[in-house]
């Protein structure tokens, strides 16, 4: 019979995962939005917002009780302190999910934007990071957590790229000055989930190794092996 404290860590593991499967249900419909999809309605994208804040609360729970009641060691303490962190950046990313959705209603001729500006691309990478993200967290795979920091980095040099673009098109046309600030945010936040998505990711990557390790220097690590 499963203990009182793996019942709570099942249990926990269970609720991250939901909170990621409606996070990255939350990055589909920002991406969406911001390609001109068709999107779900207005009240169920809300929705899903108010259960990543109700889940995020919950994980908080879950963790303060197993502190409270247990003495967990090791992989168990490094998967809860992960655990409290990982929820912290999921909220984050459907915050930043629904600002994109918001956003995108006052870009003007935002089809052209996007096909000028090559953000088609950008935007797929960060739907795909997200899942990738949650992949890593159910299969606890380096590799695929290597994966999200090459894509992090290819992502933001094409926000990058393609912010640099959109302010010296306003430099010389006013015209989109107003649709390209707004599009100019919405890039800052699809660089934003990526980064939260890599930080998910930092993570998973410190419950497996017990080691701190940032992004930037996987590379190092890497060769160093």
């Amino acid at each position: 019979m499963a203990t009182y404290f793996e019942i709570e860590l099942d249990k926990l593991k269970s609720v991250i995962q939901k909170i990621g499967v409606l996070a990255e249900i939350q990055v589909g419909e920002a991406i969406k939005a911001v390609l001109s999809e068709p999107i779900s309605e207005g009240k169920e994208v809300k929705k899903n917002e108010h259960k990543i804040d109700k889940l995020d609360i919950k994980i908080d729970e879950i963790c303060q009780s197993i502190f409270a009641l247990q003495q967990p060691v090791a992989s168990d303490l490094r998967f809860i302190m992960s655990a409290m962190q990982i929820s912290n950046e999921m909220e984050r990313i459907g915050d930043l999910s629904m600002s994109i959705i918001k956003k995108t209603k006052s870009i003007k001729d935002k089809h052209d934007l996007i096909t000028t500006f090559s953000i088609a691309d950008v935007a797929r990478q960060v739907e795909l990071i997200m899942t990738k993200t949650n992949e890593c967290f159910l299969t606890r795979d380096e590799n695929t957590i290597g994966e999200i920091f090459v894509m992090n980095k290819s992502i933001k040099n094409k926000c990058d790229d393609a912010i640099h673009a959109i302010i010296n098109e306003m430099k010389v046309n006013s015209k989109v000055v107003v649709s390209g600030t707004n599009l100019v945010m919405v890039l800052k936040h699809l660089e934003r989930i990526s980064e939260h998505s890599t930080n998910i990711a930092e993570y998973v990557y410190f419950m497996i190794n017990a080691k701190i390790i940032k992004h930037e220097k996987f590379e190092d690590l890497n060769t160093e092996n």
